[in-house]
């Protein structure tokens, strides 16, 4: 007897997708921290790398979210049922706070667990997180809904596209891009400061994002 609903495994994808997100993207802060080997660029890398992989092995199942953002956004144009939304957030919420929790036990409370902040001006940050969210969802909604993109592709740009955003904004807001990789050391940490903006900027800019690119799509290409 069949017992895994659709439903249950893409909740599980997107777990296992967040949480590998959280756990290797924020364990290289952490290890870069303690002897700066790893660099931003390597930083920028080893989140553009994790979710190149993780779209590659569960974008069929669950259309690789591991952003509540995107879930969002995929779900106000139309691209996703809205009946799924909170069960996605659920699962991705869970799987940051599982990450940076076992963060915590192997580092201890090392740089905030990767925790996200503004680096100066707080509404500097805010914009810029609006602005390469938004990229980054009219990337994804591209790759994702678009039968004329390249969807053999769509990891490599993904993951070039956070790597991207990360290289230059990541010293200026964390660029988080993403409600859930900003929660989950936040919670585990108990630093809440500015939390705020990583929750109301992704979600606006992923909805611009994806509103922009609906409206320059056409299924009947150039006409």
């Amino acid at each position: 007897m069949k017992i895994k609903s659709l439903l249950a495994r893409q909740l599980v994808a997107e777990f296992i997708g967040t949480f590998t997100l959280v756990f290797v993207g924020c364990g290289a802060i952490i290890v870069n921290s303690q002897n700066n080997t790893i660099t931003n660029l390597g930083i920028a890398f080893v989140f553009g790398l994790v979710i190149m992989v993780m779209i590659s092995v569960t974008g069929h199942i669950s259309m690789a979210h591991f952003n509540p953002a995107v879930t969002f956004a995929f779900a106000l144009t139309g691209n996703f049922s809205w009946k799924k939304v909170i069960p996605y957030w659920v699962s991705q919420l869970s799987a940051a706070i599982s990450g940076a929790f076992i963060l915590k036990l192997l580092f201890g409370p090392i740089e905030n667990l990767g925790a996200t902040l503004p680096s100066n001006d707080i509404m500097q940050s805010f914009w810029l997180e609006i602005i390469i969210t938004s990229i980054l969802m009219f990337v994804i909604i591209a790759v994702a809904t678009d039968q004329n993109a390249d969807g053999h592709l769509a990891a490599i740009m993904i993951g070039a596209t956070v790597m991207m955003n990360a290289l230059w904004a990541g010293p200026i807001s964390g660029a988080s891009m993403n409600p859930a990789r900003s929660f989950g050391p936040a919670f585990v940490s108990g630093l809440w400061t500015h939390q705020w903006i990583y929750w109301i900027a992704p979600i606006i800019g992923a909805t611009i994002g994806a509103m922009a690119y609906s409206f320059i799509h056409s299924e009947n290409g150039i006409e």
